[in-house]
């Protein structure tokens, strides 16, 4: 989601697709293969951050398993601080 007036990007990740430190698991089926993809879509995720954020963009990126009252309370937030 964007608010382009604002400069201001939201992401959903997903735990196992972007490695949730409390809900990430560990693939057992070509587990070198998957820690290998998994790990590059961090480097990503932190790539895409920083250009972002070079750009003057601010970035709130959101779990999957988050409360999604509490997620809309930070992005409202944000909102508000930056306008």
């Amino acid at each position: 989601m964007v608010f382009t007036r604002r400069k201001v990007a939201v992401y959903v990740d997903g735990c196992y697709w972007h490695s949730c430190p409390a809900h990430g698991t560990t693939a057992k089926a070509n587990a070198e293969f998957w820690a290998s993809k998994l790990t590059a879509n961090q480097r990503r995720d932190r790539d895409t951050d920083r250009r972002l954020a070079e750009a003057g963009w601010q970035v709130i990126r959101v779990w999957e398993h988050e409360s999604p009252t509490e997620a809309a309370d930070r992005i409202e937030l944000m909102l508000r601080d930056s306008g």
